[in-house]
């Protein structure tokens, strides 16, 4: 019973501190890019590959919602969001059978999820600066928190992914 709660403890501490590292590396990527970089200003990285241009996000992704009225974009890009993170925190903290990969896949997704949010609420928009251009290929510009969602998004898909065949094979 002891070794239970032991390795219970271990795993949740484990979340918060994942959950913490990714709030952490977005608030303090974003707050560089405040201080020493002009709004819409571009810097090359890689070349024309990778850049850094500062913009200010008012929208969700790829700036959907930004035209919304003030009141309706507070709630839907705010005040639901958050509900649902603080509902995704409860469940990865106390869902006792998630696996490993789950719970890994959910804090970087929730983690992200609140760097974003911690934005709207503190300083209005979402601060996004990355932009990648591959020629054939390129993004919208993002940020930390957007890498860290997606991120999650992409180990929650392995898992599924490997778990299917696994299925399919025995």
């Amino acid at each position: 019973m002891f070794k239970i709660k032991s390795d219970r403890l271990i795993r949740n501490i484990a979340i918060v501190i994942i959950l913490i590292f990714n709030i952490g590396c977005d608030q303090i990527s974003k707050n560089v890019i405040r201080k020493n970089v002009g709004f819409y200003q571009t810097i090359s990285v890689i070349e024309d590959v990778v850049t850094i241009t500062y913009v200010e996000n008012t929208g969700a992704f790829l700036s959907l919602g930004s035209s919304l009225p003030h009141t309706l974009k507070v709630v839907l890009l705010s005040i639901i969001p958050l509900i649902a993170l603080c509902f995704g925190i409860a469940y990865i903290l106390l869902k006792k059978n998630l696996t490993l990969l789950s719970a890994l896949a959910l804090s970087f997704a929730i983690g992200g999820g609140i760097g974003n949010i911690y934005d709207r609420l503190v300083h209005g928009s979402v601060t996004d600066f990355l932009h990648i251009n591959f020629g054939f290929f390129q993004t919208g510009i993002f940020n930390m928190a957007d890498v860290s969602i997606m991120t999650g998004m992409l180990i929650f898909f392995i898992q599924s992914y490997t778990r299917q065949k696994a299925r399919m094979l025995g």
